[in-house]
């Protein structure tokens, strides 16, 4: 068990084996032939931890004393990173509602990096809301209290219902207001922002796949699916066309598996669309969700 947030250890592969995007500005763009973006979070004024998993924390390697550290809100909503930290936004397209959507990418999700436990597993660390990136396009990159509170509960609850989910670490206040119209109705007004730390071996999604093959650029796609292989399914062996057919047997495996999950405990997800499907079969991206009701015949 780890105490010391300084004493956590990061092997960031995504980061360091992956192309980057040459541009370090971090503005709205059109990004070719890169996996991801550097960015930086936003600094925000009074972070403040509202809640923690336990378990999530134990699984990477930090004890309680540690998650109620002043160090910890101050990691965790992006102000400070550890020594080996590199945060950065993953570039990706997706088909949204039926409709090719081209690039998205993470317009409010950083990641900071991958974290080996003492077990030698790799869990990728993403702040939500933790301010705009080069996918943000237009929008602020933040999220508030009432959303944030669904993705922390649900992500959590998922996982013992026995539901292949990413994880939720922490959530915290940030101490500034984000104007959201919540109903949509015209009438927006501020409400208190917050950052949830989402935890995943890692979080490819389809969408990371599909934009560069709809620009044609298979070198990258290549790279990108071996890269994959190699770290997220090692089982499958070397990479070739062979194996490339398994793998995305396994995929449609895993993916089949989770919406039956879904469908046994009356999950509905609100956007899956291929921007928020996940490679691993991981329910990814708590957003407008639901529940069906109990089923009278």
């Amino acid at each position: 068990m780890v105490t010391d947030l300084n004493g956590l250890q990061f092997d960031n592969r995504f980061f360091n084996e992956l192309p980057a995007d040459p541009e370090t500005n971090n503005h709205p763009r059109h990004i070719e032939g890169a996996c991801y973006s550097t960015v930086a979070p936003k600094t925000v004024s009074s972070p403040k931890l509202v809640a923690y998993s336990k378990e999530v924390a134990e699984l990477i390697g930090l004890d309680h004393k540690s998650c109620l550290s002043e160090p910890f809100s101050q990691i965790f909503t992006g102000n400070q990173l550890l020594e080996g930290m590199q945060s950065y936004a993953q570039c990706y397209g997706g088909h949204q509602f039926g409709n090719w959507a081209g690039q998205l990418g993470d317009g409010r999700a950083i990641n900071l990096g991958e974290i080996i436990n003492q077990k030698g597993e790799h869990w990728t660390l993403q702040l939500k809301g933790a301010g705009k990136t080069p996918y943000s396009r237009g929008a602020d990159g933040l999220a508030v209290l009432r959303s944030s509170v669904r993705e922390f509960l649900c992500s959590e609850a998922m996982f013992h219902l026995g539901v292949p989910t990413t994880r939720a670490l922490s959530l915290a206040l940030t101490g500034e207001q984000v104007v959201r119209d919540m109903f949509y109705d015209g009438r927006a007004k501020p409400e208190p922002g917050a950052i949830v730390c989402r935890v995943a071996p890692s979080f490819t999604r389809f969408g990371s796949f599909q934009l560069p093959a709809s620009r044609g650029d298979i070198a990258l796609l290549k790279k990108l699916v071996d890269f994959t292989i190699v770290n997220d399914f090692p089982h499958l062996g070397k990479p070739d066309k062979a194996c490339y057919l398994a793998w995305f047997k396994e995929i449609c495996q895993k993916t089949a598996e989770m919406v039956i999950h879904w469908q046994r405990v009356g999950f509905v997800h609100g956007v899956m669309n291929t921007d928020n499907m996940s490679i691993l079969g991981l329910t990814i991206d708590y957003g407008p969700y639901g529940w069906l009701e109990d089923f009278d015949p």
